[in-house]
């Protein structure tokens, strides 16, 4: 194993065990400046991965979504201890900790863990792991062949403006089926061939980042809504697909509105 991926593992092992403590546990419930909720968990998580991290690889740059951070030189691990908090105090085990690793700003490493199911996708150099029920020894995204036959999801609404929500009613309408709910687990389901479209906004580099490596090692393709490669700065938009030969339907049916 790579000394990259095994320092991954051991964070999120990590993580799992704090996040362990508190799920379906009664605590107290923060609010921050934007409105999204934070625990004790969360800080939590995110110090047990720094301090993995840190042993690991003392001169790489972190940022987490709690914690912050700077990214400086050529390595930048980008980590969200729990991302679905929502899910996470509702008692809902669909909420996941995300790791990346980052190569002069390329995500090279991504890792998805469930700590409550023991689900975790983690790839590395191409390749994509998955260990949990109905693991396969082949990991593949769902190549369907229109979007008439997509399964298309998104964690809310919410997280669109008006604009936006015309946008994604326009591609949901080309679709054959919407569902709500998931947050990154979401893109683990459709790296693993059960979802085909996912499209959401307000998305940040931790929500992101670590989901690139996954998404692409499955056969997929995640972009933003212009079908550009996500980047630090853009717009907060994500497109993935299951079918890379969907993009460009995809992409004009997100088109905005003229």
């Amino acid at each position: 194993m790579r000394p990259e991926t095994a320092a991954a593992e051991a964070a999120a092992d990590a993580a799992g065990a704090v996040i362990r403590q508190y799920f379906r546990s009664r605590f107290d419930v923060e609010t921050k400046h934007d409105k999204s909720p934070v625990t004790r968990a969360d800080h939590g998580a995110e110090t047990a991965i720094r301090d993995v991290l840190r042993t690991h690889f003392p001169d790489h740059a972190i940022i987490g979504e709690e914690l912050g951070g700077v990214a400086a030189g050529r390595f930048v691990w980008i980590i969200d201890p729990i991302d679905g908090t929502r899910a996470f105090i509702t008692g809902r085990p669909i909420f996941t900790t995300l790791i990346a690793l980052l190569d002069h700003g390329v995500p090279v490493l991504g890792l998805i863990d469930q700590p409550i199911s023991g689900e975790r996708w983690l790839a590395s150099n191409g390749t994509l792991r998955f260990n949990g029920p109905g693991h396969t020894s082949v990991v593949r995204t769902r190549h369907i062949g229109a979007l008439a036959e997509a399964e298309l999801s998104c964690t809310s609404p919410d997280m669109f403006d008006a604009p936006q929500q015309q946008r994604f009613r326009n591609l949901a309408a080309r679709c054959r089926r919407t569902t709500y709910g998931g947050d990154a687990y979401a893109y683990g389901l459709l790296a693993l061939g059960f979802i085909d479209v996912i499209a959401e906004a307000d998305m940040k580099p931790w929500d992101w980042a670590a989901l690139i490596p996954i998404i692409e090692a499955a056969g997929g393709k995640i972009t933003d809504w212009q079908g550009s490669p996500l980047k630090f700065g853009g717009d907060g938009s994500v497109l993935a697909l299951g079918n890379p030969m969907l993009l460009g339907s995809a992409v004009a049916a997100l088109a905005p509105m003229g």
